[in-house]
């Protein structure tokens, strides 16, 4: 299988800059494309031009929270089968069944490690592969 093929256009959302740098390199050695968002309104900015065919997207947000901004990115009809991966450094069960009702494929609590990263990234990054 050539790079190309499993290259992946990630959208990380997170307003920790730790967080969004460590994504960038991990995803990056992966051989990823990646675009940065420091909040939701970012996000929402960047997505249309950016087309990620997966988005990781931070809880705890100033101004718009994860999953107000996945609900929104959700609701547009050309984004709804983007997978979006929550993260939250919360590991609660409430947290997640509230990801799932917005939308949210999975989660991962922070700090995540490169594997648990790049394998969110091969189990959901690939349902997109053909769409675009």
């Amino acid at each position: 299988m050539s790079n190309a093929a499993s290259t992946v256009r990630v959208l990380v959302i997170d307003d920790s800059n730790t967080i969004r740098r460590s994504a960038e390199i991990f995803l990056k050695q992966g051989g990823h494309d990646v675009m940065l968002a420091e909040d939701g309104f970012d996000a929402l900015a960047k997505v249309n031009d950016y087309q990620p065919q997966l988005i990781f997207c931070d809880i705890l947000m100033p101004r718009l929270d994860g999953y107000q901004t996945c609900a929104i990115i959700k609701r547009n009809q050309k984004y709804s089968g983007v997978p979006v991966v929550m993260l939250s450094s919360k590991d609660g069960v409430f947290d997640k069944a509230r990801g799932r009702m917005v939308g949210a494929q999975d989660y991962l609590t922070k700090p995540f490690t490169k594997d648990q990263l790049l394998q969110a990234v091969r189990q959901f990054g690939t349902v997109m592969q053909g769409a675009n």
